[in-house]
């Protein structure tokens, strides 16, 4: 249930857009939050691709539980995909900068993946909601 509550709070950090559009003065919480932002993104950059590396160390649960695997998988992925854009002006400054083919190439996936960004947040948003409601289904 919390993990589906992190990526529904990731995802709107994601989309601002839809954010401002419900509550004009929500700017001023999303300017607070900016200054963290990178650090918000990397930890859940690493939070995703640890998701992605347990689901797939417990790839036996798709015999008991293949929903939640799969729920598991796409929220890991969406979540460290959503992680790596926020964060990458802090994965850039302390990883990147001291190798530039690695910046370059950085460069070049942030550029593919920016356009999906508000695609992406809203599929975390409804990843994250599934999350929450299956994890009562299947846990309680």
């Amino acid at each position: 249930m919390i993990y589906g509550l992190c990526l529904i709070a990731l995802s709107i950090l994601a989309v601002p857009s839809l954010i401002l559009a419900k509550k004009p003065n929500a700017q001023e919480l999303l300017d607070k939050i900016a200054p963290i932002q990178g650090w918000i993104g990397f930890l859940f950059c690493l939070g995703g691709v640890w998701g992605i590396i347990t689901s797939f160390l417990n790839i036996s649960w798709m015999t008991h539980y293949p929903i939640w695997w799969a729920t598991l998988l796409a929220g890991s992925f969406v979540q460290a995909v959503l992680g790596f854009i926020l964060g990458y002006g802090l994965l850039q400054k302390f990883l990147l900068s001291k190798n530039p083919e690695a910046k370059e190439k950085g460069e070049q996936l942030l550029a593919k993946l920016a356009p999906i960004q508000g695609k992406l947040g809203l599929f975390g948003i409804a990843v994250g909601v599934w999350m929450i409601v299956a994890s009562t289904m299947f846990f309680m």
